[in-house]
């Protein structure tokens, strides 16, 4: 008997949806009535400094007009960080996770100095015992890091790490897929102001839901690879990736909510419809 079909939209509501976004629902949904299987709406709000009630409020509103449906209770991650906990527990016990003090502008300033090609992400190294407790006494900031080093010594290399990608990446991507997690370097999975970071939150997510397909733009693809690594680690199965392509406007450029690409509340506001939109993007 196949495993079931489940797969997911997850946007953050940081901002009101665009045509992008639109883009990546509908693929998703259509993909999960296609396959006769069942399609989730889930709300990554882990970030509360920039997350607001309005933009959640208007997104179900706007997905509704587009005329998706999806299973309820919605699953917020703000309501959810108990599970982001035991995750980060986990890994920290088992010493693949280090404190750095570091502030983005320093790692930034440290590759820059790097010899070209020497030092193109972050691998950094705990601090001695002494240091570190110095450096919490006096209440420094830091965020939890993977360490790289210690995730290959505890899968004994990344070799075996792969999914399967069943629509491409954007180098043409496609089939079984090797991971290469150290390409990401060691990625910030806590800070002190967010609780967990976007990849463990999303990781333990898909595993909890059951979703069995990640359907999600190109922009996107580099992330399955720290991902795959997590779900390694923690010992979680592994979904089928599905990568879109990206919806570019007349510029060729994609939409983005910094770009202030026109969003769908403007849509409706000059009179397009939902079945207008869908058809320009090619759904029916």
């Amino acid at each position: 008997m196949a495993a079931p079909f489940v797969t997911r939209f997850a946007p953050s509501p940081t901002g009101f949806l665009h045509r992008g976004h639109a883009f990546s629902a509908l693929t998703a949904f259509q993909a999960a009535r296609r396959a006769g299987g069942r399609f989730l709406l889930r709300i990554e709000d882990i970030d509360r400094t920039r997350c607001r009630p309005e933009h959640e409020a208007a997104l179900l509103e706007d997905l509704a007009w587009l005329g998706l449906s999806w299973e309820t209770p919605v699953r917020r991650q703000s309501e959810h960080m108990a599970d982001y906990g035991r995750a980060l527990r986990d890994l920290a016990e088992r010493g693949l996770l280090y404190r750095c003090f570091r502030t983005r502008r320093e790692i930034a300033e440290e590759i820059e100095r790097a010899p070209h090609g020497a030092m193109e992400v972050f691998r950094g190294q705990p601090l001695p015992p002494e240091e570190e407790a110095r450096r919490l006494q006096a209440g420094d900031a830091y965020a939890w890091r993977l360490s790289l080093e210690a995730a290959e010594r505890t899968l004994g290399g990344f070799a075996a790490l792969r999914f399967v990608e069943e629509g491409e990446g954007p180098s043409g991507e496609h089939g079984e897929v090797r991971a290469r997690p150290e390409l990401g370097g060691d990625v910030v999975l806590a800070r002190k102001d967010v609780g967990v970071a976007y990849h463990l939150a999303v990781v333990v997510d898909d595993a909890l839901q059951g979703v069995s397909h990640v359907i999600r733009g190109q922009d996107l693809f580099e992330a399955a690879h720290v991902q795959r690594l997590l779900q390694g680690l923690l010992a979680l199965p592994t979904p089928v990736y599905r990568h879109h392509r990206l919806l570019t406007g007349p510029d060729g450029r994609r939409f983005a909510k910094r770009d202030r690409a026109e969003t769908l509340r403007d849509l409706r506001a000059r009179g397009v419809t939902a079945a207008d939109l869908r058809r320009e993007m090619g759904f029916r």
